[in-house]
């Protein structure tokens, strides 16, 4: 009988660790975060995470009043148009 029961065991056993290989073969990419346990850290990351998301909310409000009023001119580049035709046209130098 103690024959039959270490089989079973032993059954269990490879396929729990098939699928802690498959499990950690698929792990996520990026940065691992532990949440903090103190008080006083924990309301830091609150708001912290509060002020991240009203400076993301205002830039992109930001942007699409950039992008309602015309051309986005954010991206466009500043150089002078008259400077880079005079380098263009004169390539030998």
């Amino acid at each position: 009988m103690a024959q039959g029961k270490t089989k079973g065991l032993q059954a269990k056993a490879s396929n729990n660790s098939r699928h802690a290989a498959k499990a950690a073969a698929n792990t996520k990419k990026g940065k691992r975060a532990i949440a903090p346990k103190k008080p006083i850290l924990v309301k830091q990351a609150a708001m912290k995470k509060e002020l991240t998301a009203k400076i993301n909310k205002s830039i992109e409000r930001q942007m699409v009043s950039a992008a309602s009023s015309g051309p986005l001119t954010i991206m466009k580049n500043t150089i002078p148009e008259a400077s880079s035709s005079d380098t263009k046209s004169k390539p030998g130098k």
